[in-house]
């Protein structure tokens, strides 16, 4: 996220080739005034309380080690993982990273397993368990949906705004995405600021389908000025880690991709 690239300390490590697939966050000096609390420590996960302790012992010191290095971030949950001496830690409103037993480095990116025909990601597992969470809670009538031709087999969540052309470029192809028995669930995600107004027009919208339409066919509506979810919605991806658009997800929070076609998109889902 925006404020890390000159606060943390990067490792080198095998991270995962993002395809440019995805329209970035527009807000690059966007700041995060939370404060350095441990809201949620561990979570039951750590085997015994020489283990707890110790989680608790990190989160203090990583607390330390990001208010000398002028770091606001609220650290959310930590876990170890199945590499000795690292843990995953969540962090409200930026991806999550990984950090060493003894907090002095930090790890952006994926980190991968190797040895199986696929590589496999490590942290995967621990955000698509709190992604899967959040999109539970998200109400149908806050979203604009796109409904499976005939019987739904998939549902996706896709974080949109009508600013991005790959946004744009996925949604030519609703229609083939929704024969093939997808559910499209869009999520506002405007890219920055100025983007807000107009998705809160399409969500303000008595037809947030047709608003939708046209507006990332380029018709600019007029303003409104309702109680929408936008900006909620906005904050849930900086949360789950979203630094682009389009951002397909299962519903059982599992990172997709960016823009896929719609075959890829099926084969995602059923592997």
């Amino acid at each position: 996220m925006p404020f890390t690239r000159s606060k943390f300390v990067i490792l080198s490590a095998l991270v995962s080739c993002i395809m440019l697939t995805a329209c970035s966050n527009a807000e690059d000096n966007k700041k995060n005034d939370g404060t350095l609390t441990a809201t949620a420590p561990a979570t039951g996960q750590a085997s015994n309380i020489t283990e707890r302790n110790a989680q608790q012992r990190l989160i203090k010191t990583l607390e330390k080690n990001f208010k000398t290095a002028n770091i606001n971030a609220k650290i959310l949950d930590i876990k170890p993982t199945e590499v000795p001496h690292l843990y995953w830690v969540n962090l409200e409103g930026m991806a999550a990273v990984y950090t060493t037993t003894d907090g002095k480095y930090i790890l952006q990116g994926d980190l991968l397993r190797l040895g199986d025909k696929q590589v496999q990601s490590i942290g995967e597992s621990f955000q698509s368990e709190l992604s899967k969470k959040m999109f539970a809670d998200l109400k149908t009538e806050d979203l604009i949906v796109y409904p499976a031709q005939g019987k739904a087999k998939h549902v996706v969540y896709v974080f949109t705004d009508i600013s991005c052309p790959y946004c744009h470029k996925l949604h030519e192809h609703m229609d083939e995405i929704n024969r093939k028995g997808i559910e499209v669930r869009y999520v506002a995600w405007p890219r920055g600021e100025q983007y807000m107004p107009a998705m809160e027009s399409v969500w303000c919208s008595k037809d947030r389908k047709t608003a939708f339409d046209q507006a990332i066919a380029g018709v600019q509506l007029p303003a409104a000025n309702c109680k929408n979810p936008v900006k909620d919605q906005y904050q849930m991806g900086l949360n789950m880690g979203v630094n682009g658009t389009p951002a397909i997800y299962s519903t059982d929070g599992l990172y997709l991709g960016g823009y896929m076609t719609a075959d890829e998109i099926l084969s995602r889902l059923n592997n």
